[in-house]
C-alpha cells in the first residue's frame, strides 16, 4: 500500500464534557458505531479501527462500497454504523465481529453496514494532516460530492443552536449526542482534542451479581436488572470503571448478598449457557475480550444502585453504566423499564440531507 499514510494508525479522540463548548466550533452528530479509518490504494482497501485492530474481513460489503466511491487512493477517517429500519443498532453491529468466515458473509448480506465519513486525511500522493480541520472539511465534501449509500459524509454546522437540537433530536436515531471541533485543528493521532457531549440519564437498577475483576479478588463490575412489565427481571447491562479501592470496599459491601450457587436466582438459567447461546446473557464472552471469561457471582437481588446512562439500544444500556450511589430508600420491584425515557423516532436518512446545514 503506497499512501501518505499507513496502517497502523490511531484516529484523533475526543474528551467527554458536561457543556457544549459554544465558540467557534464545527459540531457535528456523534455516532454511536465502530471508528474506522479507511486505507484505500486501488483495489487494496484496509480498515483500522480506533484500537488499530484490522476490521476489513469483517466489513466485505464495505470493501466494496469504498471500492465503488471513493477516490482510488485516499484515505478517510469516520464511523461504521449499523442501521435497524430507521435507527442504528450498536448491538446488531457488534454480532458482525465473528471468527467464522461463513458467518461474516451470511452477516454481511443479512444486516449491511453503513459508513459516515467525517474526515479526510490523504488523497493521492498528497497528506491533508497538517491542514486546519476547517480545510480538511472542506476538502472532504467536495471530494465525497457524488458517493452513494452505504457510504455517507457527516453534515457539519457551526450554530450551536442546530447543534442542539441534533442533540436532542437525532437520539432518534440511534445517536450518541454531539461532538464539537476546533476548526484550526490540524489532525492529532491519539490525542483527545476534540469534544464530545453525551446523553446522560439516571436509573435505579438492581444489583444482581457482579463480575471479579481481572487483577484479583476484587469487584470488576455490577451486573444490573430492571423488572420488565411481567414481573421479570431482565439484564440490563453493567456498572464498572471503579478505583481499586472503592472495587474492594464494594466486595464488602456485597458480602451480605453473595448466594452459595444459582438455585433460586432470577437468572439461575444462564449459568448454564454456552459462548454460543449466551450472547446478551451475563456470562456471555465478548469477541473483543480475547476470549477473556465473564463469568460471574451472583447475589440476592435485593440491592438498588442509582446509575448513569447514555442511552438504550433495545432493552438494555448502549454503554457501561456509570455508579452513582447506593439506593437504599427503593424497594427492587419498584425498578423497572417505565422509569426510563423513550427518544421520539428520527429517520437515519433524514440527517444527510445536507451536509452543511444552517439553523
Amino acid at each position: 500500500m503506497d499512501l501518505p499514510i499507513s496502517p497502523p494508525f490511531a484516529p484523533m479522540l475526543a474528551k467527554a464534557v458536561k457543556v457544549m463548548p459554544e465558540r467557534g466550533m464545527l459540531y457535528e452528530p456523534k455516532w454511536d458505531g465502530f471508528r474506522c479509518v479507511v486505507f484505500r490504494d486501488g483495489a487494496e482497501v484496509v480498515l483500522s479501527s480506533r484500537g488499530e485492530k484490522p476490521l476489513t474481513r469483517y466489513f466485505p460489503e464495505l470493501v466494496e462500497a469504498f471500492r465503488r466511491e471513493l477516490p482510488d487512493r485516499c484515505v478517510v477517517d469516520g464511523e461504521i454504523v449499523l442501521r435497524d429500519g430507521p435507527r442504528l443498532d450498536f448491538d446488531k453491529l457488534q454480532e458482525r465481529i465473528h471468527p467464522a468466515a461463513s458467518r461474516i458473509t451470511l452477516l454481511s448480506e443479512r444486516t449491511p453496514a453503513s459508513f459516515v465519513a467525517f474526515d479526510l486525511l490523504a488523497l493521492g500522493d498528497e497528506s491533508l494532516m497538517d491542514l486546519p480541520l476547517g480545510e480538511r472539511r472542506e476538502r472532504l465534501v467536495d471530494t465525497l460530492a457524488d458517493v452513494g449509500p452505504p457510504v455517507h459524509v457527516t453534515p457539519a454546522t457551526g450554530s450551536p443552536d442546530l447543534a442542539r437540537r441534533w442533540f436532542e433530536e437525532f437520539e432518534g436515531a440511534g445517536l450518541d449526542g454531539v461532538i464539537a471541533k476546533p476548526p484550526e485543528l490540524p489532525y492529532q493521532p491519539n490525542k483527545r482534542v476534540l469534544f464530545k457531549l453525551k446523553h446522560e440519564r439516571t436509573a435505579d437498577c438492581v444489583v444482581a451479581g457482579f463480575r471479579w475483576h481481572k487483577s484479583g479478588p476484587v469487584v470488576g463490575s455490577l451486573l444490573l436488572g430492571l423488572y420488565d412489565g411481567k414481573g421479570v427481571l431482565q439484564h440490563v447491562g453493567v456498572s464498572a470503571s471503579f478505583t481499586m479501592k472503592r472495587r474492594a470496599e464494594l466486595l464488602e459491601e456485597l458480602g451480605p448478598y453473595r448466594m452459595d450457587g444459582f438455585a433460586d436466582h432470577p437468572w439461575e438459567g444462564w449459568a448454564r449457557q454456552t459462548e454460543d447461546t449466551a450472547d446478551r446473557l451475563p456470562g456471555a464472552v465478548n469477541r473483543w475480550s480475547g476470549g477473556r471469561s465473564h463469568a460471574w457471582e451472583p447475589l440476592r437481588p435485593e440491592l438498588v444502585v442509582e446509575v448513569a446512562y447514555d442511552g438504550m439500544e433495545g432493552d438494555r444500556f448502549r454503554h457501561t453504566a456509570r455508579f452513582r450511589r447506593w439506593r437504599t430508600d427503593r424497594t427492587p420491584a419498584s425498578c423497572g423499564y417505565d422509569q426510563l425515557e423513550v427518544p421520539v423516532a428520527y429517520d437515519f436518512d433524514e440527517i444527510f440531507t445536507d451536509p452543511n446545514p444552517t439553523a
